[in-house]
């Protein structure tokens, strides 16, 4: 017989998970992230939205470069 070693499996820390939306908040939209990041409140929802996507290629590049985000 085998013997059996407990494996633990790997679970991505959130912070290391980049999903950035819009949400609203009042009559402002801010950008967040799973990772904690948030944006400045705008009156712009696509001001907002813009926020997140460069959240998103800011951190795609950092990583591409081998930095952290």
């Amino acid at each position: 017989m085998h013997a059996h070693h407990p494996t633990t499996p790997t679970v991505p820390d959130v912070r290391d998970v980049h999903d950035a939306t819009a949400t609203e908040r009042g009559s402002f939209a801010v950008a967040r992230c799973t990772c904690g990041w948030t944006g400045p409140a705008r009156r712009s929802r696509d001001r907002a939205r813009l926020d997140a996507t460069a959240h998103g290629e800011a951190v795609a590049g950092a990583s591409a470069a081998g930095g952290d985000a």
